[in-house]
């Protein structure tokens, strides 16, 4: 984007924050990694749990955990390994929390699944009342970047819980709330296309859905066939699932195809 004197300033600076935004375009490789990372995180942290331990499990997840936003926090804008390095480690950190503070305290799946949603509000609520927006493609500064892992991370809590609560107390078992969760997720593109619903709210219930989306396959691919699953185990759940986020963001990594051309980043970091 080659910029003139005729150009509006707010227009390229919008456009320039928007490049140097530290999240990723949505196309639909976004929500296919975003997807395959729930599933891989829910496998993971019940692998962890039944084989070393909870305790080994949270110790390994929350040093990862803290290793890839430490990473995410210091590029200087996207980079893809990154920041799918860092949504994974939240997957897997998110998984555990929800399922240890219910487990902890007793709670049952509905408890937790209204629970997470109030922390959710609240973070939304202490993000807009701050910035003035919910946009995932202004997150470029360390303000806005603390308030959209905050987001991240209850929405995986919430997800998890949601997840759990429609196989377990509703019933509908792993594969039916998978079909359930794809469903309900086409609901606010729908809406956003043909309905007026705004793109951001489309996005965040698109974006929460996405949790018990991946977590219920995963969980029926894993699962013992005397549990409604496939009885693949958790292991080869992770590893499988591991292997296809290692091979679309390496490909995403080569082809840029979910970043803006650096020519165009360039241009306008020197034109503001």
């Amino acid at each position: 984007m080659v910029t003139t004197d005729e150009t509006p300033r707010a227009e390229v600076s919008a456009r320039a924050r928007h490049l140097l935004s530290k999240v990723p375009e949505l196309t639909v490789y976004f929500w296919v990694i975003k997807i395959l990372t729930t599933g891989m995180g829910e496998a993971a942290a019940d692998f962890m749990v039944h084989g070393p331990g909870p305790a080994f499990a949270v110790a390994v997840s929350g040093l990862g955990l803290a290793i890839a936003l430490v990473l995410q926090f210091r590029a200087p804008r996207y980079v893809a390994w990154v920041y799918w390095f860092a949504v994974v480690m939240v997957s897997v950190f998110g998984t555990l929390t929800a399922d240890g503070l219910r487990i902890g305290l007793g709670l049952s799946y509905l408890t937790t699944t209204i629970g997470f949603s109030i922390v959710l509000a609240s973070v939304f609520v202490a993000w807009y009342a701050s910035e003035k927006t919910l946009s995932i493609h202004s997150i470029h500064t360390r303000r806005r970047e603390l308030f959209y892992w905050a987001t991240v991370m209850a929405t995986f809590a919430l997800g998890t819980a949601a997840g759990d609560w429609t196989a377990f107390t509703v019933g509908l078992g792993f594969f039916a709330s998978g079909v359930m969760f794809a469903v309900i997720i086409a609901v606010p593109a729908v809406a956003h296309r043909w309905l007026g619903l705004a793109a951001i709210p489309a996005f965040w219930i698109a974006y929460v859905v996405t949790r018990p989306l991946g977590a219920s396959f995963a969980d029926w691919m894993a699962r013992p066939r005397n549990r409604y699953g496939l009885g693949w185990g958790t292991g080869p759940v992770t590893l499988g699932w591991s292997i296809a986020i290692v091979a679309f963001v390496a490909y995403l990594a080569v082809s840029r195809r979910d970043v803006e051309p650096d020519d165009a980043a360039d241009q306008l970091r020197q034109s503001t």
